[in-house]
């Protein structure tokens, strides 16, 4: 299994496991809810919730050519996971490069940060920026035609 599927799964199981004593116990309902609990936790932790994760050559090409910042994030963070949801619908304007899955995005999140992996680094016009506000990031995306 792939690291960036570890800890979703860990989600499930653990929901998994607690409903089903639960629901041994009589408690079907409170079973239910612990488990759709625990489904949300896996979701939302998992890389779906994020845009297609790219290269971090990838995402430096098509940033060059469309201006958009580029967010190294990994899965699991929760600073990363805020982030992406107060984008909304304008995350999948940005380049998503998961360091997790990509050498060089670590790598160059090491470089911007002094030797630590902090996420979500964005980089803007060059120029790194470790764990902005959303809200600026958002003004940092080029103007729609």
């Amino acid at each position: 299994m792939r690291s960036v599927w570890r800890l979703p799964a860990l989600f499930l199981l653990g929901g998994a496991v607690a409903a089903t004593g639960l629901a041994l116990r009589g408690d079907p309902v409170t079973a239910a809810a612990l488990l759709v609990l625990f489904v949300l936790l896996a979701a939302v932790h998992s890389p779906l919730v994020f845009p297609g994760a790219v290269s971090s050559a990838e995402a430096r090409r098509r940033s060059a050519a469309d201006g958009g910042p580029v967010v190294y994030w990994r899965p699991g963070c929760t600073y990363c996971l805020r982030l992406r949801l107060r984008l909304g619908r304008d995350a999948t304007r940005l380049h998503w490069v998961n360091i997790w899955q990509d050498p060089a995005g670590a790598a160059a999140v090491r470089a911007a940060t002094g030797g630590d992996e902090t996420v979500p680094t964005v980089v803007v016009a060059d120029r790194a920026h470790v764990n902005p506000d959303p809200a600026w990031v958002r003004r940092q995306l080029p103007v729609r035609m």
